[in-house]
This record gives C-alpha cells, structure tokens and sequence, in this order.
C-alpha cells in the first residue's frame, strides 16, 4: 500500500490488486465476538518513525495512545513478572551472574553496527558465548525454539540481534520504559483511512484478485493473469507476496532466480484470538520458557489497550510460529480451542470455560523469513530478468525484524529504484500485485 501511495504520488498509474477480500495483509482486521480488531498482535514502538511519519499523513499519528507496559513470564509453573530493574534482579530462573551475562549480551547487541558479521555466526553459538550455558538453556533457547521451533538451529545471530536493537531502541526513545502505541480502532481503522487516501492520489484498488501468472506480455510490459480468468497489462509489475510463490507465479524467471527465491525459508504462525470476561495479568506480554505450552506466548491487548475498546471484555492472542508443513494448520479451530484454551486455564487455574465469550484461528504458513546463515548474500534480485517485473517483499529486510514499520521503510527505500525504471517523460502503469 506505501508503495502504490508513492509511486501515485509520483505521477504514476497505479492499480493494486490485493488476493484477500480486504486491504492489509498480515496487517488485516477482522471481526471476533462483537468487536473488530486486528487479526494479529501489532504495537507501535516510540523508535517506529517510518511508520510513525506515514500514520502523521494519514493524519492519525496523534491519536497514538501511548502505554508504559508490563513483561510477564511463566517459568516453572508460576507467572513471574520482569517488568523493571529491581524484578530482573530477583528473576528466579537464574542466579546473579547469570543476570550480568544477560544484561551485558543485551547491552553489547545493542551498540554493534556490524550486523553482517553476526550473519556468518549460529544464533546459538553467539548466545552462549555472551550469555553462557545456564542463561542461554534455561531463558534464550525456550524463547528461540519458541518463535522458531526447531529452524532456531538454523538462524544467524543477526536475528537476535535485530530482535534487541528494535526493543533497545524503543527503550531508548521512552525513557528506559517499555511505552507500546497503538491508534484507537486499530488496523481497521488505519487501513481503512490508507484506503481513501490511496483512492484520493488515484489509485485503483481491486481486492479479491488472486493472481495466477506473471508473465511477459507479448506486446511489451507484464501480463497478469487472475484466478477467475481476468487478466491485466502493465508496464510495470511488483509482486510483494512471498518468495517462494513468486517462483510459482512467474514461470519466466532464470534458473539463478529461481533457486533463490525457493531458498528463502519462511516460518508460519497459528494465532488465536480469544475474548474474555476478564483479564488474565497486567502484562501486555507474557514469555513461556516452560516446556508442553501449545502456544508461543500469550499476548494481552487489553493491558495496553483500552478495554472500553472491546466493551469492557478482554482481548488475548495465542500464538504458535511453525514451519509452513507443520500439521497444525490443518487442525480443526474446534481442536484448537481445546488444546489451547485447556493450557491457558492450567496457567490460570481460576479461568473457566464460562469467561470464554469468542475464539478465532489465524493461519498463515509464510510469515516471516527464517534469517538463516549469510542470508543477505542469498538474497533473491528485486528487479529480474523479466522486463518491467519487480519482486519485493519481506525478505528484503536483511538488518531488521518483520514489523510494520520495517515493511515500510523497505517500501520507501525501494520507491526511487523502481521509479528509476521508467522513462521520465513516461507515465508508466504500475500494478502492485
């Protein structure tokens, strides 16, 4: 969507044709019980100023709320809070000098600049010689196998490392606090709001197209073919899904392209979304380092936002990153809500099956990109061999994490490469697919 806004803005033609129902995305809102809210957990961080810059021209960035948070974590049975200085200290999964090492890695991750070093070094090797053994096995490793399961073996150091600088500097900006934003209406509301701005700079949206193919037209430019048979000429085309079914999707890629687009290796999430009678705790986050939790974390909107937002009731998101092929995604919502919901009372012994008011599955198999060893070397070209096809997605942050802010600043750096593309006295026709 900044992409079709820019390259408007530009004085291109621009039509961006969207496969889903809706406009956003992993972004996206949907409905649960009597409220609408996103479909999966986002916050706004203090250091988000590309986000924060596109949300001041939408014209919503001061209706942020800003909200000092609390981290929880369940270890050993029992939720432990670690929400400032003083609980770090008394943290009971690890001894003093294991809270040094800890700190000190958090510290030292923080000040490097040279993230492409960290790409050649196992996320695990690098963390037991900063953290050692104990810090790393009893606290890093259940968070890592957590959000990457077993690919965790698999990853560079550079992803912890852009998982601390990301919450190092949001620290930075608020003060030492942990401050979350969020806009009140949620994504509904900001993407509903890009929406009319995109229409106002006069672009053409055309959401339920699912494209089929992505070929070289024969007069010249890019033909796109669609699901229902439709099909669309371009001048200029830039895919934004994922790698691996771009290789799918344009058959006319070289060997070299194609290789490495199916090397990109993605990890998927399973998100439920649960509303409740109640809070849980006051924390916005809770960590799970405890082995037999079916979920990632247990996430609590409404310990930052407001619940007379959700009608008093309280919002949770459970998550679970899986590899794309794990048989979970097709496991029926009805399993899931019992595997789930059955978990979360034996972590809250007092919930019952009556605070229970809505429970929705999410399931994306491509999510986020698996930041494997030297990965920015392998990284697939944005624009390819075809004339006039470009493919730019998620996989091209090789020195961040896959957030909103990150997607948009990848968009806003990208906008004068793909610009260069067309002749000056040209008005090209791009489609953003």
């Amino acid at each position: 969507m900044t992409l079709a806004l820019r390259l408007a803005q530009q004085g291109q033609k621009v039509t961006l044709f969207e496969s889903a129902p809706e406009l956003g995305g992993l972004a996206s809102a949907w409905q649960l019980g009597d409220i609408v809210w996103d479909r999966h957990y986002h916050v706004t961080l203090l250091s988000d100023s590309h986000l924060r810059s596109l949300l001041r021209e939408l014209g919503l960035e001061n209706d942020i709320q800003w909200v000092e948070t609390k981290t929880g974590f369940y270890t050993g049975g029992r939720m432990v809070s670690m929400s400032n200085s003083l609980e770090f200290l008394k943290f009971p999964p690890i001894g003093l000098i294991d809270k040094f090492r800890l700190g000190l890695t958090i510290l030292h991750a923080s000040r490097i600049k040279d993230w492409e070093a960290l790409e050649q070094i196992p996320v695990e090797d690098w963390l037991r010689k900063w953290s050692g053994r104990n810090t790393t096995e009893k606290i890093w490793l259940p968070l890592l196998r957590a959000k990457l399961g077993a690919n965790y073996t698999k990853a560079s150091a550079a992803f912890i490392w852009a998982t601390i600088a990301r919450m190092y500097a949001a620290r930075r900006s608020g003060l030492k606090k942990e401050m979350f934003g969020y806009v009140p209406g949620g994504y509904a509301r900001i993407l509903g709001r890009m929406q009319e701005v995109l229409l106002q700079a006069g672009v053409t949206v055309r959401t339920g197209c699912r494209a089929a193919s992505i070929r070289a037209a024969a007069g010249g430019g890019i033909a796109v073919k669609f699901g229902d048979g439709s099909d669309a000429v371009v001048d200029q085309a830039v895919f934004t899904g994922p790698s691996t079914i771009a290789a799918d999707l344009c058959p006319e890629l070289n060997s070299e392209e194609q290789k490495l687009l199916r090397g990109i290796e993605y990890q998927g999430i399973v998100c439920a979304s649960l509303l409740l009678k109640r809070p849980l705790t006051p924390y916005y986050v809770t960590n799970i380092t405890d082995t037999g939790v079916p979920f990632t974390a247990v996430i609590e909107m409404t310990a930052m936002v407001d619940p007379r937002a959700f009608g008093g009731k309280s919002l949770v998101y459970l998550p679970k990153y899986l590899p794309l092929n794990d048989p979970m995604f097709e496991t029926s919502d009805a399993e899931i809500q019992q595997t789930f919901f059955t978990a979360l009372k034996k972590m809250h012994p007092s919930l019952s099956g009556d605070d229970l008011l809505a429970f929705k599955v999410s399931r994306v198999r491509q999510v986020f990109v698996i930041p494997t060893l030297n990965y920015s070397k392998k990284l697939p070209p944005i624009s390819t061999s075809v004339p006039g096809l470009h493919i730019l997605n998620s996989a091209h942050i090789v020195n961040g994490t896959l957030n909103v802010n990150d997607t948009v600043q990848l968009a806003e750096r990208e906008i004068p490469r793909l610009l260069a593309q067309t002749p000056r006295e040209e008005q090209a026709t791009y489609a953003r697919v």
